[in-house]
């Protein structure tokens, strides 16, 4: 068996690739898992619920004493209930989940152990104050989380928590896997190699520094303590299924497919087997068709447009002011193309000068360089139509406030695709049904992986992929993701 990487030999990492085990061990990432979500839960009940409501502070053990029987036998049973609801439903301590996806189970599991708790509460004849139960939940729904992450560091430090993978494939969909798979660290999947499971290429490079085995199915076996990630194309049906069973038969246990269903909407799809039969049948939820959908995500828009636009109210006037120390107008709203090909005025403080097009036509007429910058994205990385507090307004985000009052208007949302001219529409080929679909919005999936670093036609492939797979907790992870791109400026000129 031989590694290629950059059409050189290299097999004298082999072993070292094939024997990097790391120091994973399940039984102690489990153990560690487990012990902070009940840490979070105790630190929750007796700290903030009983600590916090007690007039006389005392010590940690004699929180014990101060808290009532009854109210201690129920939350060891609410504790007890969401960890098997944790292992057994979701199994969080066994499988390795995208962040968003195991919060959104998370989120699910402790509003039903709230409202259980809140059941058996009432049961009991003693008082208990209701801000009392109200402080408990909300810091556990705070903590759960957080412990999490931080026991997830830790093991990541003590080497516990990476886990050695391959993945099996050497064409388009083993890159999108990898490319995948590496944008959750969290997981930790540490992903040493592809394999070329033809065992046929020696020159080809799926993903920079990452090296490529020439591995036959016999040798197969050595992958016993890594886990297999099978990223074949469609057109590989008949090989995938010869490693898949030779996998097996050598012993090899942490198995998963990827299939290639790029295009395919995914998120909230349902799977159906049937018996007897290798197929897999997927229900698609085209959330957005839905009208329900549509009244929810509108009434998501407008409370939070309506409470940003109040709270906001005073930075408005700051900003608009100083905007207009030039003479011009604080806020201009340029067309774009909206629902259904409705169009409308996208609003944004004014950060260019008063005679943008006439500077920007003699640019494109005097640099060819400049144009070609324009015609491939629209925008311009030095673009000398900015005013220096427009500079600023657009690298912070702050320019795109206003976009609030269309939000709260109903001509765009707080999530979307990105608002494009008419003139970008036609670039969109196929996908302009999908972008016609939706409103656009202030924030999006562009957004929130690169901004203007990302070329166009993956600022086209986000808008679809939103589209097709939208759901409120979507919008939510997003405006979240926001915050932090915000503030860290990627990608915003």
């Amino acid at each position: 068996m031989n590694v290629t990487t950059n059409n050189c030999n290299v097999s004298a990492n082999n072993a070292s690739i094939l024997t990097n085990n790391s120091s994973y061990s399940l039984l102690k990432n489990r153990c560690v898992l487990i012990f902070s979500d009940v840490l979070a839960f105790s630190f929750a009940f007796f700290m903030v619920g009983i600590y916090l409501f007690t007039e006389d502070k005392m010590s940690f053990a004699n929180l014990f004493i101060k808290a009532d029987a009854y109210r201690i036998s129920v939350f060891i049973g609410i504790v007890s209930l969401s960890i098997v609801y944790f292992w057994v439903q979701h199994r969080h301590y066994t499988y390795r989940k995208p962040f968003w996806s195991e919060l959104k189970e998370i989120f699910s599991v402790l509003a039903i152990m709230a409202l259980i708790d809140m059941l058996l509460i009432s049961l009991n004849t003693s008082y208990y104050p209701p801000l009392q139960w109200l402080f408990i939940w909300v810091a556990i729904f705070v903590l759960i989380p957080l412990m999490r992450i931080f026991a997830k560091k830790i093991l990541t430090y003590l080497d516990y928590w990476q886990l050695p993978s391959v993945i099996i494939g050497s064409a388009e969909n083993a890159r999108e896997a990898y490319y995948a798979i590496n944008s959750e660290k969290a997981m930790g999947f540490d992903v040493k190699a592809f394999v070329d499971p033809e065992n046929l290429r020696t020159d080809f490079d799926l993903v920079s520094g990452v090296p490529q085995l020439l591995m036959s199915q016999e040798k197969s076996g050595q992958l016993h303590d890594f886990k297999v990630f099978i990223a074949f194309e469609y057109s590989q049906r008949e090989l995938r299924d010869q490693w898949i069973r030779t996998l097996s038969a050598k012993g090899v246990r942490n198995i998963s497919v990827i299939p290639a269903l790029r295009g395919v909407p995914l998120y909230n799809t349902e799977v159906t087997h049937f018996f007897s039969h290798e197929v897999m049948m997927l229900r698609l939820n085209n959330n957005l068709v839905r009208r329900s959908s549509r009244l929810l995500k509108r009434t998501f828009d407008i409370v939070v447009s309506s409470m940003l636009l109040i709270l906001l109210a005073p930075l408005f006037i700051y900003v608009g002011w100083k905007v207009t120390r030039d003479g011009g107008a604080p806020t201009y709203g340029h067309e774009r193309i909206g629902f259904n090909g409705k169009k409308f005025k996208c609003l944004k403080f004014r950060s260019m000068i008063m005679n943008s097009k006439e500077v920007l036509a003699e640019l494109l007429a005097s640099s060819a360089e400049a144009k070609a910058e324009w015609n491939k994205d629209f925008k311009l990385k030095n673009d000398p139509r900015i005013t220096a507090i427009g500079g600023f307004l657009r690298k912070s985000s702050l320019d795109e406030l206003p976009q609030l009052w269309n939000v709260f208007k109903g001509e765009m949302s707080l999530v979307g695709p990105r608002p494009i001219i008419e003139e970008e529409l036609a670039r969109y080929n196929e996908d302009r049904a999908y972008y016609l679909m939706a409103k656009p919005g202030m924030s999006g999936l562009w957004q929130v992986s690169g901004r203007n670093d990302v070329d166009y036609d993956t600022r086209i492939y986000f808008d679809s992929w939103y589209v097709k797979n939208w759901s409120l907790w979507t919008d939510i992870a997003i405006l979240f993701k926001t915050v932090g791109v915000v503030f860290n400026r990627d990608g915003a000129y």
